[in-house]
């Protein structure tokens, strides 16, 4: 057996009018992206659009279909990719604050004594929640690219490595935005052989915990510039990060994570 990769790429969704005026949509205001939030998909969109994707999932949410749909629509190599929605990738819940302003939130948080991102207001889901259903899609992520070694073992399907069509060569476009160290880690390089090349479409509050949750309970390696407060930080609309995961012999157990970069904006 070899050793085999999954890289993906997970965008934010673009800008509503929502974000714009600073109140929370969760999972109950499924609002369109703005003018602006879908010149913002259609940049990330030409920003990736030389990356081969082999799949491609969304949230089920209309501002993460947009956007997905967007990024897709720019490619020059995945452009025929049926974009898989999955109510796992939703933004959190935030049950009686959603539609309300953002500082509504900060003020039902205060009057409970608690901190604004931890604070689950009446009918919302908790952090823990967000995360279990973070951890579950990720799983089904891992166990996708073990299905795929199995179903063809051995083959070299190289997405990281080439356009596939054209033969020239190409970088993923934010590796010039990343320290020699990372690059040149094991699985980062230009010349791996990656199994699945997926991009994800989410939402900043659950990428924060799916994040939380490779870096405290997966040991997630993490970029020597990245401070704490980038780390915790919502990532701007149609950010871009980037991770490779290495399954040693199909272990799901034990999945070797690097992230090339987190919440990337330079085609903003």
């Amino acid at each position: 057996q070899v050793n085999f990769f999954l890289l993906f790429t997970i965008s934010f969704s673009g800008e509503t009018r929502y974000n714009k005026d600073k109140i929370l949509q969760g999972q109950g205001v499924d609002e369109p992206l703005s003018e602006t939030g879908f010149r913002q998909a259609d940049a990330a969109g030409l920003f990736l659009s030389n990356v081969k994707f082999t799949h491609v999932f969304s949230s089920d949410l209309l501002r993460a279909k947009q956007t997905a749909a967007a990024i897709l629509g720019k490619s020059r190599f995945s452009k025929d990719l049926e974009i898989k929605y999955d109510a796992r990738l939703r933004e959190r819940k935030y049950g009686v604050a959603e539609g309300r302003p953002l500082a509504d939130l900060k003020a039902m948080a205060k009057d409970a004594g608690e901190q604004c991102p931890s604070f689950t207001p009446s009918g919302g889901e908790t952090l823990d929640e967000v995360r279990e259903r973070a951890r579950d899609f990720f799983e089904f992520l891992c166990q996708l690219a073990v299905e795929l070694e199995q179903k063809e073992p051995g083959t070299p399907r190289a997405p990281g490595r080439s356009s596939g069509t054209s033969g020239e060569p190409f970088v993923f476009p934010w590796t010039n935005h990343c320290s020699e160290a990372e690059l040149s880690s094991e699985g980062g390089g230009s010349s791996t052989v990656l199994d699945a090349n997926i991009l994800v479409v989410s939402h900043g509050a659950y990428m924060r915990n799916w994040i939380g949750y490779f870096v405290s309970d997966l040991n997630c390696t993490l970029p020597e510039n990245l401070t704490k407060s980038q780390l915790s930080s919502v990532s701007p609309n149609t950010g871009v990060s980037h991770f490779i995961i290495e399954l040693e012999n199909g272990n799901l157990l034990k999945p070797k994570i690097t992230c090339v970069c987190l919440n990337q904006d330079s085609h903003l």
